[in-house]
Order: structure tokens, then C-alpha cells, then sequence
């Protein structure tokens, strides 16, 4: 039975039917086009290359090569009828990847046996077929490239086999790297770690694991190329329990002690939480190159330790390593969450003594870094400076003024965007949405959600819905807010129903309150800071048995309440504050700092805001507790220990209480001291008894 036979037999059928209607009887064109064209010609060469590829990977591979030699008469009956030769005399291949045979027009030349031989030398050649690979710019290249391979039998060198299984992951279609790669009669470890990292590549990580399994079952020992990418699976999934079982598997292959695995691991660790475990593979590693210490700075920023981060950069320097633009990202990334304006600009000031270009990378980290560390103008002295922006860029900056409650500048820096032709994405409608809701902008951010998904083809998400919710939760249309709940597409999940208890918090609702924290809670949050939200809001309401009940629920569910603390950066240094923190060196002129200020605030008219304090206590006690919060400590330790008429900078990890806020305001008008303040949530700029916020927070 001829191959052709086998195709018309096979599923193949339809796509050989066409060449049936073309009259192809006995291996020959009989009603072929006259006179006959090379683009005739191509379209040939490419339906038969196409169809066989098409049946390799329907028949077992022993089935199919017993058709080879027919499938090449096939294909040399066809040029004898109707390839031509240019003038050199030579067949050359066409397309961009050179994958599949193209004859310009001219006179048949009597060498077409030798010329035919030659090329047939070369098709017979690995290196070719490996050259063309390279040179394959879309799928249907590669797939031309895969027939020819299959039918001259080159697939079975197992060089040309894994870059095709390599070329094939790369542009996403695993399908036909899955099947070539279960059809291979050999696999080395290049096989194994090709098809592992496609599934990686691919987000596709069930599949990742169950070929890594089976690897390890097949007998064949994981490298340090395979065993990475299986780590970052476990990584980008939050699997620490796979992830340790996959760090067994690196020391029992002894490859604990190279750089690469290694470098995986403290990722993976780090992603998970897991800082400690991050650090103890760090520390244990004999040779720490620059991935490997940018890695553990990054992990160290994720983790909440950002000053960490920073130290183990000033150490990477004194070791002589020199950052590269990925280092300094990091580093920018990690300054932003440390919020300390001074450590921004000793940051700023490097990137400009190494000459590092503002790429749209490190120009929107730096945007952000300083956003964080409370200078808005130095985040648009950034913006402006750099040559080249991306969507990323404006929705940083868009970002930027939105924590610093410049709403009506977040808007007006959208339609600059606009007319500059960057399409809004998914975060710029967050920024800007995140933005109006600060500012109290509820009609443009209505517009805005409205006109995202008719006008800019986004659509809403979840978090799009928890800016909607916190927008009109603040305007104090919470019924409007619950509807918006009730009738959205998309699930919901926690982030959005502590928008709308924060709400019920700030109006003292607490009926609908009640509503939406047994939703809340029927999710097995595990969230402290939702359980201390319903608690404080029947504190406000005087509710104190609810108030023990939701206490008691966080104890069977071993959850603890944040401690508020407040960070100010004094000379270089960093310094926290805790409520009635007594530690610091200069506590007792703290404290006393702390009295000559209340004296002097309660002469303007402050009467401290007992309902801030949420406990079941005397007013005595009340005052006692709301005089020493972290936040004022931090501010007497900044007015005694920094020059007159310098901005006092300090960050907070939770919301700053109403009773703290009246405080900052009071001090910058009494002192003339502009004092900044970031907590969870915004930023606040207080400058002469005037909050940035408007009292809208």
C-alpha cells in the first residue's frame, strides 16, 4: 500500500482529497495547472508536508517509516513533472524558516538527477535542519520543518529531535511538543528539562509535576536545569509542601551546592513565606554570585524585612559586585517598601553614578520608590525624564497621585495618556478608580467604571469591583455598594467584602456590617485584620459581648492581632516605635517632648478622640492608652531629633486612628513642621493644621 493510500485512509482524508481533484493518480499530477507555476508547485510540496506530519502523529512511529520511501517517491515524482530550476541550477528552499521546497521559474535542465541527489545530501544533513529550526518565526514553519525531518528520518538523531521539541514549547504549542516528545524512542536530560520547562513556561504545572514524576520513574537522574524549573512551579503555585519534597530530591542528587538550583530554592522558599529557610540556603552556599544576592534581596522585600534588603546590598557592594540593571530594581523595589526618603535618594544617587539609563523598567521602579517614601514630585520629576513609557509607566504614576489623594492629577495625567496613544489596561483602571475613591470622585470614577469595558475592552475584575465598592462606601452609599456586590459577574472574594466592612466602619452601619461579616467569615479568612475590623465596629457600637466573641473566634482559629507599629528614619538610621514603647535610648525626651506638645495642643482646643481607643475601659484609661500610640512617640522622636523646619516622614503598618490624625494636624500648625505620614492605606501630608486628605479618609 502506497503512503497516499494510507493518508486517504486516515483522518488525513480531507486534506488529500484536494490533490484527488487535482487528478493525482500513480504519484502523478495529471491535470496540473498549464503551464505550471513554482507557487503551484509550493502549494503542493506544502499540502504533502503538512499531511505527513499530520500522520506521524496518528500512526506509531515503526508504522509510519515503513511509508518513507514511498512518501520521497512521491515527492520526487512531483518535481520530475513539474520542478523548475533558476538559473543557478540549484533548488533553493522557501519561506522565512527555509523549511519547505520553492523552485523559481526557468527551462528544466538536464542535471535535475544530480541536483536532485545533491539535495537529498543535504536533507540527509543534522546541522541543517537544526539552522533552519533557528530560523522558524511561526508554528507553521516549524511544523513544515517537522514533515521534512519525519520523512527523511532525521527525527531520530536525537540533537535535531529536542530542538525541535525546544522550537515547539517556545511558541506555545505544547500539544505537538507532548506528542513528538512521548513518541521519542531516547530521551537525555536536554529531552526532560525541554518538555518540563515548556509546561513551566506555559503556566501549565500539573502537567510540569507529572513529567517530572515521571523522570524520576523512569529512572533518569534530575540536573540543574530540570530541577529548576520544577522549583519554580512550585514557587509560582505557593507549594512548600511540594517544593521541600523537590528539595530532597536536589540533595539526594547532590546538587545542593550548585548556584543555579540553589539560587531556585531561596526563590521558592522566599515566595512562600518561608525567609528563614530562604536565609539558612543562603548563608550555607559557598560561592554567592549576583543572582544569587539579588534573589535574597527581592526575597527579603517580599517578606516584609526590606531593611534587610537593604543591608545585604551595601554588603554585595563591599564585596566588590558590581548590580546590574535587574540588581537595582530590585534594590528601587525594595527601598519603595521600605519608605525611607533618605535611602531613596543614596539609591537615586548610585543609579546616576553608574550612568544606568531610565528604561521603562528602572524608570517605573523609581516612580514608585519614591511615591512610597511621600515625594510625589520626585516620582513626576522621574516620569518626565524618562524617553520612553509603557502602559506600566502611566499607571505607576497614575498610582502615585491616587495614595497621595491627588485624585483630579490622576485624571488629568489619564487623558495625557490618552493623547499620547498608550491604551489603558486592567491596572490603569485600578489606579484610577483607586485614585477617585480617595478623593471622593464618585461620579468620574462611575464614568470611568463604565466606560472601561464599552469603550477599552476591559473588563471588569474583582479588584475593579472592590475600588467601586470602597468609592461609593466612602461617599456613604452603601446600599448602592451592597447592589453592586450582590449583582456582579465575577466571584468574590475577601478583599471585597472588607471593602465594604471598612465602609460600614467609617458610617457606623452596623446592621449591614453584621451582613457582610458572616459572608466574610463563611470563607475561613485567615486574615486577622477582617476579625479586628467587626470587632472594632461593635466596639464603636458598645457592643462588647460581640466584641468577645469575635475574640474568642480568633483564638480557636490561632490568628493574632497585627501590633501597630510606626517607622521614622532618623540619620540613616530606622527606628520603630510600638505603643507605649519605652526601648528607645532617648525615651524620657520622648515623653517629655510628647507632654509639652499635648499641653500645648489642648491651649488650641484638641480634646483627645476617646472613641478611637476600642476597648471596654475607663476614659481615664482611654486617654492614658491614645497619649503614648506609636505614631506620636515617632513624631516627638522626630521633632527632637531632626532640624528645625525639616518634613518629618513616618510609616505606619496599620490604618492611623482618627484621634492620631487630629494630633498631626494640630503639631504641623504648632510647630510648622510639615509632617507626612503613610499608613496601610494612603498617604497623609499634613502642612499647617491642613491634612492632604481634606478629612476624606
Amino acid at each position: 500500500m502506497s503512503l497516499l493510500l494510507l493518508l486517504l485512509n486516515t483522518s488525513n482524508f480531507a486534506t488529500f482529497s484536494y490533490l484527488r481533484q487535482l487528478g493525482f493518480e500513480g504519484g502523478v499530477f495529471n491535470r496540473a495547472p498549464s503551464p505550471v507555476s513554482s507557487t503551484w508547485v509550493h502549494e503542493q510540496f506544502n499540502n504533502i508536508f503538512v499531511a505527513i506530519i499530520n500522520l506521524s502523529l496518528s500512526l506509531s512511529l515503526s508504522s509510519f517509516y515503513q511509508q518513507l520511501t514511498t512518501a520521497i517517491e512521491i515527492m520526487f515524482k512531483l518535481k520530475n513533472q513539474a520542478i523548475l530550476f533558476s538559473n543557478h541550477g540549484m533548488l533553493r528552499f522557501f519561506s522565512a524558516s527555509t523549511a519547505a521546497a520553492a523552485i523559481s521559474d526557468a527551462v528544466p535542465q538536464p542535471q535535475q538527477s544530480t541536483l536532485a541527489n545533491a539535495q537529498m545530501k543535504d536533507m540527509m544533513d543534522p546541522d541543517f535542519f537544526i539552522s533552519t529550526l533557528f530560523k522558524c518565526r511561526n508554528i507553521f514553519q516549524i511544523k513544515q520543518v517537522h514533515a521534512q525531518v519525519t520523512t527523511t528520518g532525521i527525527i531520530h538523531d536525537l540533537i535535531v529531535a529536542n530542538k525541535l521539541l525546544y522550537m515547539c514549547a517556545k511558541h506555545k504549542d505544547l500539544v505537538t511538543a507532548h506528542l513528538l516528545f512521548n513518541k521519542m524512542e531516547e530521551r537525555d536530560p536536554v529531552s526532560w528539562s525541554v518538555m518540563i520547562g515548556g509546561f513551566v513556561k506555559n503556566g501549565d504545572y500539573e502537567r510540569c509535576f507529572q513529567t517530572f514524576r515521571e523522570l524520576i520513574r523512569a529512572g533518569s537522574k534530575p540536573d540543574n536545569f530540570s530541577l529548576p524549573f520544577v522549583i519554580k512551579a512550585c514557587r509560582d503555585t505557593m507549594g512548600l509542601i511540594m517544593g521541600r519534597l523537590i528539595h530532597s530530591t536536589v540533595l539526594k542528587n547532590g546538587l545542593h551546592l550548585d548556584n543555579f538550583v540553589c539560587s531556585t530554592l531561596v526563590d521558592m522558599y522566599a515566595k512562600c513565606g518561608m525567609i528563614d529557610n530562604a536565609k539558612q540556603l543562603f548563608d550555607r552556599m559557598p560561592k554567592k554570585d549576583l543572582v544569587t544576592r539579588t534573589v535574597m534581596i527581592a526575597g527579603y522585600a517580599e517578606c516584609g524585612k526590606p531593611n534587610e534588603s537593604w543591608v545585604l546590598f551595601d554588603q554585595m557592594r563591599r564585596d566588590g559586585f558590581v548590580p546590574d540593571k535587574v540588581a537595582m530594581v530590585t534594590i528601587v523595589n525594595a527601598c519603595a517598601k521600605l519608605g525611607a526618603m533618605n535611602k531613596a535618594r543614596l539609591v537615586h544617587d548610585y543609579v546616576c553614578a553608574r550612568r544606568y539609563s531610565l528604561d521603562v523598567e528602572l524608570g517605573t521602579a523609581m516612580i514608585d520608590m519614591y511615591a512610597k517614601c511621600g515625594s510625589i514630585d520626585s516620582s513626576r520629576e522621574i516620569f518626565d525624564r524618562m524617553e520612553q513609557k509603557n502602559v506600566i509607566s502611566w499607571s505607576a504614576m497614575i498610582g502615585a497621585y491616587g495614595y497621595h489623594g491627588q485624585g483630579r492629577e490622576a485624571l488629568e495625567l489619564f487623558h495625557m495618556m490618552l493623547n499620547s496613544g498608550i491604551i489603558p489596561n486592567r491596572i490603569t483602571f485600578i489606579s484610577l478608580l483607586y485614585a477617585c475613591s480617595h478623593a471622593g470622585l464618585v461620579d468620574d470614577g462611575l464614568q470611568l467604571f463604565s466606560l472601561m469595558s464599552v469603550s477599552y475592552g476591559v473588563r471588569p475584575d474583582v479588584k475593579h469591583y472592590t475600588c467601586m465598592v470602597d468609592l461609593l462606601g466612602r461617599a456613604g452609599r452603601l446600599d448602592q455598594a451592597l447592589r453592586l456586590i450582590e449583582n456582579m459577574e465575577v466571584e468574590k472574594d475577601e478583599g471585597i467584602w472588607c471593602a465594604f466592612l471598612g465602609a460600614c466602619r467609617i458610617h457606623r452601619q452596623v446592621d449591614l456590617a453584621e451582613k457582610a461579616a458572616k459572608l466574610l467569615l463563611s470563607l475561613q479568612t485567615q486574615n486577622p485584620g477582617h476579625y479586628i475590623l467587626l470587632s472594632n465596629i461593635y466596639a464603636n457600637a458598645g457592643r462588647w459581648k460581640d466584641v468577645a466573641k469575635i475574640r474568642n473566634l480568633m483564638a480557636k482559629r490561632r490568628l493574632k492581632k497585627i501590633p501597630g507599629y510606626t517607622w521614622i528614619e532618623v540619620d540613616n538610621i530606622i527606628y520603630r516605635f510600638g505603643a507605649g514603647d519605652n526601648s528607645h535610648l532617648r525615651s524620657k525626651e520622648i515623653y517629655e517632648m510628647l507632654k509639652s506638645l499635648s499641653q500645648k495642643l489642648e491651649s488650641a482646643g484638641y480634646v483627645p478622640d476617646t472613641n478611637s481607643v476600642l476597648h471596654d475601659v475607663d476614659e481615664e484609661v482611654k486617654l492614658g492608652i491614645l497619649h503614648a500610640h506609636s505614631e506620636k512617640l515617632a513624631i516627638a522622636f522626630g521633632l527632637i531629633a531632626t532640624p528645625d523646619g525639616t518634613p518629618i516622614r513616618i510609616t505606619k503598618n496599620l490604618r492611623v486612628c482618627g484621634d492620631c490624625h487630629s494630633f498631626c494636624k494640630l503639631v504641623s500648625a504648632i510647630t510648622q513642621r510639615d509632617i507626612i505620614v503613610r499608613d496601610a492605606n494612603r498617604f497623609h501630608h499634613f502642612k499647617e493644621g491642613i491634612c492632604s486628605c481634606g478629612d476624606y479618609w
